[in-house]
């Protein structure tokens, strides 16, 4: 999903959703006690194209965009970029200053390549592997996190971002994914919890569930379903819609283009 905060109440959310917890009153209440915090997100936000077509209509004044291009990547781009010229104030976070989404951006914040970054990456094989810079950062580029932190101390929050570095972040998602975890929630890399800077420096990849004691329900051909069945989507092939413009359909009949979308690569 694109890393974009619209201007609605967003506390909780990333950490909640990617401990593998949904918002059910148990996993509010169980992330609320754990962050000791007072007003919890109690539905999930709007989903991307949602978001894009409400700032659209104008129920969304601020937007923060992070690490993405939707006004090229996402679906229905003419309401993406309508939504990005009504909208009150964007700010845009990226590496690249020259991007269809940038030229929209009230404020333009430089952030670090992936060659600059210092954290973790988890892939599709639910393998954790430290990331580690090759070079320092350029010019006035930062993390995303640090940029994230200071704007959260800014607004007086500083207690609930205590972020130093990246191992502090990676401590805390550690603790939450094995918070009461009794086995019914399958993430959970608890044993992290209190992993020492050194040692998270050295961490080699690693595939989670992580807890020694923990049996995998994948490796028994289970999934985090309530069933515990694969959930199959049946998809009825279409052709593609040609423009009604006669002069159109004489181009596309001679050449169709197309991004193409892959596992790993699908925007820009």
């Amino acid at each position: 999903q694109p890393n974009a905060m619209g201007g609605r109440e967003v506390g909780g959310l990333a950490n909640q959703l990617a401990a593998h917890m949904d918002f059910d009153a148990e996993s509010i209440d169980r992330v609320q006690r754990f962050w000791q915090a007072p007003a919890m997100a109690t539905t999930p936000g709007y989903k991307a194209v949602d978001m894009f077509q409400r700032a659209a209509d104008g129920e969304i004044d601020f937007l923060w965009i992070m690490a993405t291009n939707p006004a090229v990547s996402l679906p229905a781009s003419a309401t993406v970029r309508r939504a990005l010229e009504r909208c009150e104030y964007v700010v845009v976070s990226d590496c690249a200053t020259a991007t269809e989404t940038a030229r929209y951006a009230d404020l333009l914040l430089p952030a670090m390549p992936w060659g600059e970054k210092d954290g973790t990456v988890t892939n599709s094989e639910r393998v954790i592997s430290r990331q580690r810079a090759f070079q320092s950062a350029r010019g006035t580029a930062r993390a995303d996190w640090e940029v994230v932190t200071d704007v959260a101390a800014r607004l007086g929050f500083s207690s609930a971002f205590p972020y130093r570095k990246p191992a502090d972040i990676f401590r805390e998602h550690s603790a939450l994914s094995g918070y009461e975890n009794d086995g019914s929630r399958i993430f959970n890399i608890g044993d992290f919890a209190a992993i020492t800077d050194q040692q998270y420096d050295e961490l080699r990849p690693t595939r989670w569930p992580a807890r020694a004691s923990d049996d995998c329900p994948f490796s028994a051909g289970e999934y985090a379903t309530p069933s515990g069945k694969a959930r199959m989507v049946a998809v009825r092939p279409q052709l593609p819609q040609l423009s009604a413009d006669p002069d159109a359909q004489a181009n596309l009949a001679r050449l169709t283009l197309n991004t193409g979308r892959l596992r790993d690569q699908w925007h820009t």
